[in-house]
């Protein structure tokens, strides 16, 4: 009964249901490489690796930071700081996690598996980056990015480089919104000697940065749509997740920072959701026309 409210409260802690940020993105990757709907065998192991290297990323993330947390009157009351769950257990569910990830890379195929530490490294790597760096964000969106490279080559065995530009897309879409929601912990992250773009530029200039990332993301998804040839649909799929980058920015400001959470968690997943609805139904409207 303790291991399963254990459980629960790790799902809890590593906001589970956020998968939904680069999920969509994996599973755009899937169709590109497919020309329309994967292998529903292959389709299953992708959700499955892009869940569990997802939560072991981010219960890493809590069982690295747990000191930090503790000092950050934001991350305070979170499962490690207040004492709610051990920071043993929470290492022991990252290495479950992990194990389970390469277990599902290992049903894809032979490339997924032998690249599968790689990736595991690098989302695990993300956790030490502030301590060295003010470019964390970016590390953060690379972790994310994967995603729908890792998916071509699970469904192909090789990597195009057309699908490298979706994950620079996601790096910078993912960097973009990361330096906004550091912007709340300029003043620990000062305080504490970590690395971010608000705590080295301020608050201020952290916005521009941010709209820059946003605005090259937006360039990378107009390119990709024209190195696939994508019909009408995934433009106005372009054109929809603008509109929501748009009014993403609009409802927070540098003075005003209330609605962060709002943009951050709701928004972003809409935008990954859309983007990915968009293309699925210009690919498989394509693959119906002929």
């Amino acid at each position: 009964m303790a291991l399963l409210r254990n459980l629960g409260t790790t799902l809890e802690m590593i906001k589970w249901e956020h998968s939904v940020f680069a999920l969509p993105f994996a599973l755009a990757g899937a169709m590109l490489a497919a020309s329309g709907w994967p292998n529903w065998r292959k389709l299953f192991w992708i959700v499955v690796c892009m869940v569990t290297a997802r939560s072991a990323a981010m219960a890493f993330n809590r069982w690295a930071d747990a000191h930090l947390d503790a000092a950050n009157p934001r991350t305070a009351a979170r499962a490690i700081p207040a004492g709610i769950l051990s920071r043993r257990f929470v290492a022991g569910f990252t290495v479950v996690m992990s194990l389970c990830f390469l277990l599902a890379a290992a049903q894809l195929n032979r490339e997924t598996l032998l690249l599968s530490p790689v990736v595991l490294l690098v989302l695990l790597l993300y956790s030490y980056t502030k301590r060295f760096t003010r470019w964390s964000h970016l590390v953060l969106g690379l972790a994310l990015g994967i995603a729908p490279s890792a998916a071509w080559i699970a469904i192909r065995g090789t990597l195009d480089p057309r699908i490298v530009v979706l994950t620079a897309a996601v790096l910078f879409w993912v960097g973009g919104f990361d330096v906004l929601y550091s912007c709340q912990d300029m003043a620990h992250d000062r305080e504490a000697g970590l690395n971010s773009i608000p705590e080295t530029w301020g608050i201020q200039a952290a916005f521009w940065i941010a709209r820059a990332m946003h605005l090259i993301m937006l360039g990378l998804l107009v390119w990709l749509l024209r190195l696939f040839a994508l019909n009408a649909i995934a433009w106005m799929g372009v054109a929809a997740v603008g509109i929501l980058l748009l009014y993403e920015h609009l409802i927070i400001s540098p003075t005003d920072l209330r609605r962060l959470n709002a943009a951050f968690f709701t928004m972003n997943g809409i935008i990954s959701m859309v983007f990915f609805f968009f293309v699925a139904a210009a690919l498989l409207l394509h693959h119906a026309g002929h």
